[in-house]
């Protein structure tokens, strides 16, 4: 059977040629003069850990915040005319002479009004984060003139079937699915739905807008009105249409609104959005992920997440931590990125499907909101490790480095094949909508805290600054990463009894050290894991953490042979056009260590190397150059530091060689430790590894290799 076009292949060819609103009064904080109260979300009982507001965490300088003040430049000077065109055209309502955003933003596109809600939004967080009043302005203007035309069509002489209905096109979309209608006579009405009311709601939770409160609690009145009706078969098999029924996370925003306005409809509502199949094999722990479009589900389990703060059901839960697993255990680039051609293809099939469209910028955005959901509820570092990965691989390298107000500049996929170049630009895509909001959120999972506020963890090692308010905190940590992985953390502000738990990354196998004053600290600090501080702070204390980068290679599970290269958690990409996959011979000129940095040699730019006469950069690194992620280990016959056996490197039944299983053996007993004085015992380890596996000709080298 022919699949269906992808969105992004018809957006190529497309190229190519407040009427009796609901009156909700709900207490806000304080502000500042000058500035709006936020309005926190209550936090459900069930998460354990505690996010704080994006206000709370600013950006220090580095890379992060280089990329954050080019989302910023577009959010300020892209018109919000444009924005509201199609939505005023809908309404019967002047356009002000603005025309749409192109891309699937057109007059006449099936998605219009999705990317709206993305603007919303950006705005939203970029005005959360800066404060700036003309940020604020622009954020009041799009709500009002949402609610505008959401009266409008209420008071047409066609009127919606509820007076909440707020779109960009007529209510048929929503007709046609219930009679299930396919993509691409429909796309995803309540994908652009969601996006709307999420955009909507932002307004409200991070700028403070009331107004937009009363404007997305109808619109989940006229969904309820919608389907409620429906007899739960026929919502079965609308949420199971491929893109048509794609419906983002519109069980999370339901769920949210809920907690919001404590009307039991909304709830109601976000639990008609079960996808039952898929959500009992999740719960069930039955992988059925092949095949299916990642981004259509991603989104869903972050909902059923917030279904169970909810309601209490404890399958929703269950169901995100395993499918979690399955995508990122099983699914996952090393950049941090999921699927190829927008699907999901069979466990473990990595080597076997690089290409130039993987790993969608949206199903990356959407996994890195489950892992934040997750950790809520269960801080398990694998989490964190995860987030970090794809945090600084995909999104950093979804942006381009050059400055635009026209186009977000984001990309679609990035692809994982050899020779692949990155695509920027996407305005009006759905990548181009979640690429706007990426770059404007770096900060709200640098910190957490505990639920009883005893403990701070730090998750990521960013320049940034926290202020922690309710226990008179403030924080200030000073970090070079992604370039190196040392950090300072200062207490600029603050007295008192307070754990600190700092992340050990799964990568810092060269050493993770941490003082306070300059005393050393005795921490349990393994790779994986939190390492603890529990004492009382004074203001003016300093930690410092230490973890230096080394190289390592990542193997495809599917094929031990094709392997990534990193330094400490960035993933190095291979300057190189070529269309076949570059092969690299790493063990022959390895010493007893297993250091990379004998074959992998620092290039004059910070953060790049050299292997073979060939550039690696940072995989950050926004551009289109040609590179290759991914590479072919070729090594024949076993050798040792230029000496060659002539013995055949066989593979077992796994793809795994004699000399992997080797170094696997030498690196466990023998870290870094051996660049230091050589001690008799650590010698005699590396004598019984080459005994071990028959190269006891190699002896007389030891004395070299371990000094």
């Amino acid at each position: 059977m022919t699949r269906p076009p992808s969105r992004r292949t018809v957006l190529g060819a497309a190229a190519a040629g407040a009427a009796a609103l609901p009156h909700l009064s709900l207490p806000t904080a304080a502000a500042a003069p000058g500035t709006r109260a936020a309005n926190a979300l209550p936090i459900p009982d069930t998460w354990r850990v505690h996010p704080f507001r994006l206000d709370q965490v600013t950006l220090g300088d580095g890379v992060f915040r280089e990329k954050r003040d080019l989302m910023l430049e577009y959010a300020r000077a892209y018109p919000a005319d444009r924005i509201l065109a199609i939505f005023r055209a809908n309404a019967g309502l002047d356009t002000r002479g603005a025309n749409p955003p192109g891309g699937w933003e057109t007059a006449d596109g099936n998605l219009r009004g999705h990317y709206a809600g993305h603007f919303l939004t950006l705005v939203a967080q970029a005005y959360a984060d800066t404060r700036e009043p003309a940020l604020r302005e622009k954020l009041d203007y799009l709500v009002t003139a949402l609610g505008e035309c959401q009266a409008a069509i209420a008071d047409s002489d066609t009127p919606a079937s509820h007076p909440g209905y707020l779109a960009a096109y007529p209510e048929t979309q929503f007709v046609l699915l219930e009679s299930y209608t396919t993509y691409p006579t429909i796309w995803a009405p309540y994908y652009t739905c969601h996006k709307i009311m999420r955009g909507l709601l932002d307004a409200h939770l991070l700028g403070g807008n009331e107004e937009a409160l009363r404007i997305v609690s109808a619109m989940g009145d006229w969904a309820h009105s919608r389907l409620s009706r429906l007899p739960r078969a026929q919502l079965e098999r609308m949420w199971g249409i491929y893109i048509a029924g794609e419906y983002g996370g519109m069980n999370e925003v339901l769920a949210d609104l809920h907690t919001l306005t404590g009307k039991p409809e909304h709830l109601a509502t976000a639990r008609l959005f079960d996808n039952t199949a898929l959500l009992t094999a999740c719960a069930e722990d039955r992988d059925v992920l092949d095949g299916r479009h990642a981004n259509q589900h991603i989104p869903q389990f972050s909902g059923y997440v917030r279904l169970h703060d909810e309601t209490g059901d404890a399958d929703y839960l269950t169901a995100a931590r395993n499918f979690w697993g399955m995508v990122v255990d099983h699914r996952t680039y090393a950049l941090g990125g999921t699927g190829q051609g927008e699907m999901f293809r069979a466990r473990d099939a990595i080597a076997a499907t690089l290409d130039d469209n993987n790993a969608e910028t949206c199903a990356a955005y959407n996994m890195l909101k489950l892992s934040r959901y997750l950790f809520l509820h269960e801080p398990d570092p694998a989490l964190m490790d995860y987030y970090e990965r794809a945090l600084t691989n995909q999104i950093l390298a979804s942006r381009l480095d050059r400055p635009s107000t026209r186009d977000p500049q984001v990309t679609y996929f990035i692809g994982m094949g050899p020779g692949v170049t990155r695509g920027f630009g996407n305005t009006g895509t759905c990548c181009g909508g979640t690429g706007m909001e990426n770059h404007t959120k770096y900060q709200e999972t640098i910190y957490l805290r505990s639920a009883d506020g005893g403990t701070l963890y730090v998750n990521l090692y960013l320049a940034s600054a926290l202020t922690w308010a309710d226990r008179g905190f403030t924080l200030t940590q000073e970090s070079p990463f992604p370039h190196e992985g040392d950090a300072v953390l200062t207490i600029t502000e603050g007295d008192g009894p307070l754990e600190l738990r700092l992340r050990v990354p799964y990568w810092a196998t060269g050493g993770y050290t941490v003082t306070v004053n300059g005393v050393r600290q005795r921490v349990d600090a393994r790779p994986g894991g939190y390492a603890s501080l529990r004492r009382d702070w004074r203001r003016g204390d300093v930690i410092r953490v230490q973890m230096p980068y080394t190289l390592r290679t990542e193997a495809a599970p599917d094929d031990p042979t094709v392997q990534s290269l990193f330094n400490g958690p960035v993933l190095l990409a291979a300057h190189d056009g070529a269309t076949e996959l570059l092969q690299h011979a790493l063990y022959p000129r390895l010493t007893l260590t297993g250091d990379l940095s004998a074959v992998v040699q620092p290039a004059d730019q910070p953060g790049h190397f050299t292997l073979e006469g060939r550039t690696l950069a940072p995989f950050h690194i926004g551009d289109t150059t040609p590179y290759h992620a991914y590479f072919r280990r070729a090594e024949t016959t076993i050798a040792f530091r230029g000496a060659d056996s002539g013995v055949p490197n066989r593979a077992d039944a796994t793809g795994t060689s004699y000399l992997d299983r080797l170094w696997s053996q030498a690196n466990v007993e023998l870290p870094a430790e051996l660049a230091g004085t050589p001690k008799p015992e650590r010698r005699e380890r590396a004598r019984e590894v080459l005994e071990l596996v028959g190269l006891d000709g190699f002896e007389k080298q030891l004395p070299g290799q371990l000094s």
